[in-house]
């Protein structure tokens, strides 16, 4: 077998931490962007809904097209555990199937060539990783599987129970990490505000605040993926205290209307939810993430019109909408009452341009602000561009700042926080102009 390695990551953050730890026990090879010249081809399967079950296939058989002779398929990850019996048999062009268990043992399967899906639980300990796409940010994954039983997804029957990695394993993976030259972190996993709930611990995430609290280098910090019944307001203000992680919030509430949220199974009814996310406003320059389904079976024109409502005038920087995809193996598949796929696909744009006037308006309110910004790459825009983000934003999906001017006389260096001014919006995207460093 040679050793030129290409690899594609679909789907989530923590799949793509999974993926750098495959990349990690797999350092002897040779990293490719060619497919067709790669020896092994590995592709990290994403299995939550229908589009992404849709694009891992594609993907899959794509680059069996294009392989060359004589090298290896791999097809790793969710899609591929939720379905192993049945893509065992319908892939032959696979040659290697394993699933979210081995991630650690990429390397005997590739040597022995041979499928595998391990019963264990996979929780990162002390395994290198390869961290892509960034010299100065990470993910780190705070525990496996979910406890939570949402009507509308199907990520326990495939990722388990809960299982949380045990504080001194982050705490050493952060540390080994800044010795790195990483500084800025994102926590995350399917349901972060029940880490160590598994441990009986209730409030695990305000430990691990104080945990890398301590760790020297760590200079920014956030937490993705907050559940609304396993975040409390002494949480919210454990986050709001510390000197290194953001007022960033990202709790993806699904609906607002009291009825869908019992069908959803949320476990937390519109006014705690509406509690809860005050709270979080009223934290200095708090910045605010969710989600919404659109479709859910039984979803009625005035339940949709409610969420509709709620998210055009509570203020939410961004929202993700999402259309409901019907899963098997979950408690909203078996529900008889489901909504025409038309009907579905109009209010997803519905919802989706009141997701973009909340981010223009979000954005506008960054005009005439000075605040710690990042430089990332120069722009695709102009050569005289440099392409940024706000320190506290997660990366990739919170925007762009093309820093336009500086006030400084040294030349700007990707990878360093510079303190900047936002001097006008256009489009989607920021300008800025660099103040200090």
């Amino acid at each position: 077998m040679g050793n030129k390695l290409h690899i594609v990551s679909l789907g989530c953050t923590k799949n793509l931490v999974d993926t750098e730890v495959m990349m990690g026990k797999l350092k002897n090879f040779t990293l490719t962007d060619e497919s067709e010249e790669a020896d092994v081809i590995i592709v990290n399967t994403c299995g939550f809904i229908e589009a992404a079950k849709e694009e891992s296939l594609n993907t899959v058989l794509t680059l069996h097209s294009q392989r060359k002779e004589d090298s290896v398929l791999v097809m790793a990850g969710c899609l591929s555990e939720r379905y192993k019996e049945e893509l065992a048999k319908a892939l032959p062009e696979v040659d290697i199937f394993t699933g979210v268990g081995d991630y650690d043992r990429i390397d005997e399967l590739l040597q022995e060539k041979r499928s595998s899906f391990s019963d264990e639980v996979f929780l990162i300990d002390g395994q290198e990783r390869v961290v892509t796409g960034s010299t100065y940010h990470a993910y780190i994954k705070l525990s496996e599987g979910c406890n939570q039983t949402c009507s509308f997804c199907a990520i326990p029957s495939f990722k388990g129970k809960l299982h949380s990695r045990d504080l001194d394993s982050i705490a050493k993976e952060v540390e080994s990490l800044v010795e790195k030259g990483y500084y800025d972190f994102s926590f995350v996993s399917q349901d972060s505000s029940s880490y160590l709930r598994d441990q009986g611990v209730r409030d695990g995430l305000s430990l691990l605040i104080k945990r890398i609290e301590l760790i020297e280098g760590v200079k920014s910090a956030r937490i993705l993926y907050l559940y609304p019944s396993t975040t409390t307001k002494e949480l919210i203000d454990n986050i709001a205290n510390s000197p290194i992680f953001h007022n960033y919030f990202d709790m993806p509430i699904q609906h607002i209307n009291d009825d869908m949220l019992k069908m959803m199974k949320r476990g937390f009814g519109k006014k705690k939810t509406i509690e809860l996310l005050e709270h979080m406003k009223s934290k200095k320059d708090a910045f605010i993430r969710t989600s919404f389904i659109v479709g859910h079976p039984r979803e009625t024109k005035e339940m949709f019109d409610e969420m509709c409502d709620f998210a055009a005038s509570f203020g939410f920087d961004r929202i993700n909408v999402f259309a409901y995809s019907d899963e098997e193996g979950t408690d909203a598949f078996e529900v008889a009452e489901k909504i025409d796929p038309l009907i579905i696909e109009k209010r997803a744009e519905v919802l989706g341009e009141i997701a973009k006037e909340a981010m223009q308006k979000s954005l506008e309110k960054e005009v005439g602000k000075i605040c710690e910004i990042v430089i990332d790459a120069p722009s695709e825009e102009h050569e005289a561009l440099l392409s940024a983000k706000k320190l506290m934003w997660a990366p990739e999906i919170d925007g762009e700042i093309l820093v336009n001017d500086k006030e400084i006389e040294e030349e700007l260096a990707f990878g360093t926080i510079y303190k900047a001014k936002i001097t006008e919006k256009v489009a989607d995207i920021l300008t800025a102009t660099v103040i200090e460093r």
